[in-house]
């Protein structure tokens, strides 16, 4: 374990990603295997000047047991004192961190509907905190970390925990001789060029095609926005929400979705694999699905609630990228999205669309954002992906070709 690199990668956390502003308080989300790291990034916090770290530990074993033995009248219970909690965190203003470091197919043997049943209900307690997150009320940052069982899944053998680390850092642009904090400033900016060349397109439209099956026309909301990179936060604060990134993003129009898209990756959702499946749109709803596994799964996914098997959100990466260029599989979709175009069910970003400040949620609505308790990134870009922009003139314009930017 290199100390030093991981000395820059808490630093590239703490500093770029969430941003920490003297005076604020941070929470940090951390399974507790990753223990030691997270510790540093208290050190890192506190350094930065924040005033008080608050650290929520998880544990995926723990979870597991919960979802074993617990009755469905538990399932559906969500605590005031954790609702409670997340509304402090709003008042608070805070900076939030959080390490995704997922087990794959760790609750491939508990019910699915036991899942759905809570994560259904925490997701109607806590739908004002996402709004907060989703609508950059501050600022938050993913970024990863290995543990055993995840590393072992993706580099079966010896020395798995390293190898997965030395990815997880080669991703996020941390190596032994540079700045990444200087090499992200840079980053984020030729970022926000590719977003202003779609920006000024201002499709009404964009035609995927693939050799695997997909064939999809996907609308986009009048005013949408392509982001990607650094975002401002409503306390005015510049972050980067995500470590790894790679992607120019935007929204889709609910309604204005038709075609199938193919994925191809598979989708580690509630600690369950769903592999080599498909989505049938009409009008914007999934028709028709399928999947080798876990397809009850995905029906769960589907039938969250009205908009789960509608879009909210359109991602564009190239193939020929960092973390595609690895060939790495890493099951955790913080890096597999950053490595092929993907899609999302369920809610969109609010900051996606022109003065959404300015906007009710109905009258967003009403333009076409889709709303949802789940927001889930599933991959379906390939290295033949072309993809085909319509302006609203009616004028088709070469986006991609072979898997990547013509721009």
């Amino acid at each position: 374990m290199n100390l030093n690199k991981l000395n820059k990668y808490a630093q590239l956390i703490t500093e770029v990603g969430a941003n920490v502003q003297k005076g604020q308080t941070v929470v940090i989300n951390s399974p507790v295997e990753c223990k030691e790291f997270a510790r540093l990034l208290v050190e890192k916090a506190y350094r930065r000047g924040a005033a008080e770290v608050i650290m929520r530990w998880n544990d995926e074993i723990v979870m597991k047991q919960f979802y074993t033995y617990a009755k469905k009248d538990v399932l559906q219970e969500v605590p005031d004192y954790f609702v409670a909690q997340h509304q402090y965190f709003i008042d608070k203003t805070v900076a939030t961190i959080s390490i995704s470091a997922p087990t794959p197919e760790l609750l491939k043997d508990i019910e699915p509907n036991k899942i759905q049943v809570h994560t259904k209900a925490i997701n109607q307690r806590l739908d004002f905190y996402r709004k907060f997150l989703m609508g950059n009320g501050a600022q938050w940052c993913i970024a990863s970390y290995p543990t055993e069982e995840w590393a072992t899944k993706v580099f079966p053998g010896n020395n798995s925990f390293d190898k997965l680390l030395d990815a997880i850092l080669i991703a996020s642009r941390v190596t032994e001789e540079n700045d990444p904090v200087l090499e992200w400033q840079e980053h984020i900016k030729n970022l926000a060029k590719r977003n202003k060349i779609l920006n000024d397109y201002n499709f009404a439209y964009l035609k995927f095609k693939n050799a695997l099956g997909t064939d999809i026309k996907i609308g986009l909301v009048d005013g949408h926005i392509w982001a990607g990179g650094g975002e401002t936060a409503k306390n005015g604060v510049v972050f980067a929400p995500n470590i790894p990134t790679e992607e120019a993003f935007t929204m889709p129009h609910k309604a204005k979705v038709n075609g199938k898209v193919v994925a191809t990756k598979p989708l580690n959702y509630n600690g369950k694999l769903i592999e080599d499946f498909y989505l049938i749109f009409k009008d914007g709803k999934v028709v028709e699905y399928g999947a080798r596994q876990e397809k009850e799964t995905l029906k769960n996914l589907l039938e969250v609630d009205a908009g789960s098997s509608s879009i909210g959100e359109l991602a564009l990466i190239p193939h020929d990228s960092p973390i595609s260029n690895t060939g790495i599989l890493f099951y955790n979709t913080l890096f597999d999205e950053n490595a092929s175009c993907h899609l999302a069910l369920g809610s969109a970003y609010s900051m996606n669309i022109k003065d959404s400040e300015k906007m009710t949620e109905k009258e967003m609505i009403a333009q076409g954002f889709n709303k949802s308790m789940i927001h889930v990134d599933f991959m379906f870009g390939s290295e033949d992906m072309g993809i085909v922009g319509i302006t609203p003139e009616g004028k088709e314009v070469t986006v991609f070709k072979n898997g990547n930017f013509v721009f």
